[in-house]
């Protein structure tokens, strides 16, 4: 199957180019928004026990409630034409993490401008969806999903998703399930790589840059043993077939880049740090990246603009000191 091919540049390094109109799509993962001021002993049972446990030992002096108030007003100046967020709103999966993380996410705009996949934190403990999930469907659903009656609703009914702005097709893929403590595994499952394999093959011919969303990077060594994508061979192998334009994740904490094989040659796998990370490690500290996707005639261009937080004057600056430039 004939692939449009895909350019890039270092966003120091080179304006968008001349003809056609560009889409920005900003891309941000792992805030973790945890709710445990009003926790009761009854919410800490089973794995939430432990994830709490860390919570105050670690994550809560890392992920930090003022880098999210920084990023929105970054996000706001700068206007990306779409935001995409690839998991792990939340910490512990409560009830009251989803509420709050809903209006989080409507800071950020609404439905048709944020799209929303979940990440294991998400799904760190069976729950109930009309209690959890159910705060986030309208950030979910493909554009052609009837919202209707979402006490039905489920990740088997709404993953994988797709949404089209434009010339440009999210596709959006759901890893979550919950697992024993201390594993942080994902997997998609045989019915959704059914779908998505429809999915992929119907929007290749259709002149569209696809931007493939997963919360576990599905690329071997990102991430350790007990946090990896256990089905990431079977999600290359549709890649390999069908291809994709970009596919980018979260999970690891980190920036990430990596390529896979697709038809047309290779497709950037590109990772984000956590959104709300303080950095006490520098090459953790919160960062998002802005994709400036401009169709071609023999293809696309794709500038990529990195912002990061800096806690001088608790802010987002540009970043560039990335990896980006490797890209080919």
């Amino acid at each position: 199957m004939p692939m449009a091919s895909v350019t890039f540049d270092d966003a120091g390094l080179a304006g968008d180019p001349a003809g056609g109109d560009t889409f920005s799509l900003a891309h941000i993962s792992d805030p973790h928004i945890a709710c445990v001021a009003d926790i009761r002993s009854g919410d800490l049972l089973g794995k939430r026990f432990f994830g709490y446990l860390k919570w105050r030992l670690h994550r809560n002096a890392e992920h930090r409630e003022s880098v999210l108030a920084a990023l929105q007003h970054d996000l706001a100046d700068t206007q990306p034409d779409h935001i995409a967020v690839t998991g792990d709103l939340t910490h512990l999966s409560l009830p009251a993490e989803f509420r709050q993380t809903r209006q989080w996410l409507e800071s950020l705009g609404t439905p048709d401008k944020v799209t929303v996949i979940p990440g294991n934190h998400d799904a760190y403990v069976k729950t109930v969806w009309q209690q959890t999930f159910a705060h986030w469907t309208d950030f979910m659903l493909s554009d052609e999903a009837d919202f209707g009656d979402n006490s039905a609703l489920g990740f088997a009914s709404i993953f994988p998703s797709l949404r089209v702005r434009g010339r440009i097709a999210l596709i959006g893929v759901c890893t979550a399930l919950p697992t024993a403590p201390h594993l942080a595994v994902g997997t998609i499952g045989d019915r959704q790589l059914q779908k998505l394999e429809t999915l992929l093959a119907r929007t290749a011919d259709r002149d569209r840059f696809r931007v493939l969303l997963i919360h576990h990077p599905p690329v071997p060594g990102a991430v350790s043993w007990r946090k990896r994508l256990t089905d990431s061979p079977a999600l290359q192998s549709l890649l390999a077939r069908y291809g994709a334009e970009l596919v980018l994740h979260g999970h690891a904490h980190k920036t990430g880049l990596s390529k896979l094989k697709t038809p047309g040659g290779q497709v950037a796998v590109i990772g984000v740090p956590s959104a709300s990370a303080a950095g006490r490690n520098p090459q953790r500290r919160a960062r998002y990246f802005t994709y400036h996707i401009t169709p071609r005639t023999s293809g696309w261009h794709l500038r990529i603009a990195v912002r990061v937080y800096s806690p001088d004057g608790n802010r987002f600056i540009a970043d560039h000191e990335h990896p980006f430039s490797r890209l080919p």
